[in-house]
């Protein structure tokens, strides 16, 4: 499986997030916290490499709850401001004004010596498409500023929005990268649904998945599913397919039926908290962890 998916409108967003990058002070990007570095676009990176920056672990509500305290400690580690956020119900939502203001200390204390005081903190609000870039900033403006969608690619236009006297966010279009050369990465976005499904092979995908979901998650799917997981994944997801009345005429499975199941009771959170991108196993103590 190879995914791959840039359209037009993206290169000419990037265009516009080159020239409005001057303009702000901190970008902050949101990732999906079912697979943090996959779902950080190397050219935001390269983008805001001299600006201040705040990474949120958006949609931290369906990740693994262990993993996403993993994956704050290790940009914490790395000196990056990060927290696990849930944009719909505002979990987490209320650290992000004070972490903000951490990220651009320097700046503010740059604006005091000059005399300036006052000057709200500009931000770009940056990531892929479908990471909730919109959602997050209506939930933490606490009102529909920004255009929602359930689908990749639907904010297109530049949008400046007010909160307070200290915050103006700069929301940008969701964009991937022109070439994704790590097929699993492409894996991994194609199951959070941040490339079209109109391009993607859905069986494939979710042959990869539930590969997945059994060596990581053991017990998930069967609970999910009332399947026995030892099978390999094609017999599998007949057996899903069976289960959830997935089936041509005669009784045969409808593979492509059954894999567009999966993938939506994953997207959704029905089969359980699952991290397609874990870092190891290892100690994590209590003053690496954002509250």
């Amino acid at each position: 499986m190879d995914y791959q998916w840039y359209p037009g409108h993206m290169t000419k967003a990037k265009r516009m997030m080159q020239e409005d990058i001057k303009l702000v002070d901190l970008v902050i990007e949101l990732t999906d916290a079912r697979a943090p570095m996959s779902s950080r676009n190397p050219d935001i990176d390269e983008l805001g490499k001299n600006k201040s920056r705040v990474i949120l672990l958006n949609k931290a509500d369906l990740a693994d709850e262990n993993q996403n305290r993993r994956w704050e400690a290790y940009f914490r580690d790395r000196k990056v401001q990060a927290v696990a956020v849930n944009s719909r119900t505002g979990a987490g939502m209320k650290q992000i004004q004070n972490v903000i203001m951490t990220a651009c200390q320097e700046k503010i204390e740059r604006d005091r010596r000059k005399g300036i005081v006052n000057r709200p903190v500009r931000a770009m609000v940056a990531g892929i498409p479908n990471v909730g870039k919109s959602t997050f900033i209506n939930s933490f403006a606490g009102k529909a500023s920004a255009k929602t969608g359930n689908k990749p690619g639907v904010t297109r236009g530049k949008q400046w929005i007010r909160l307070n006297k200290n915050v103006e966010l700069l929301d940008t279009p969701g964009i991937l990268w022109p070439k994704i050369e790590d097929p699993m990465v492409g894996r991994r976005l194609a199951a959070l649904g941040s490339i079209r499904d109109e391009i993607i092979q859905a069986e494939e995908l979710s042959l990869w998945l539930l590969d997945y979901i059994k060596e990581q998650y053991p017990g998930l799917l069967s609970a999910r599913y009332w399947v026995s997981e030892a099978q390999d994944a094609a017999a599998l997801l007949g057996e899903i397919a069976q289960v959830r009345g997935c089936l041509k005429m005669g009784g045969e499975p409808d593979y492509e039926k059954a894999a567009a199941a999966v993938l939506d009771d994953f997207r959704s959170c029905r089969i359980g908290r699952i991290t397609l991108e874990c870092l190891p196993e290892e100690p994590v103590t209590e003053d690496r962890i954002v509250e």
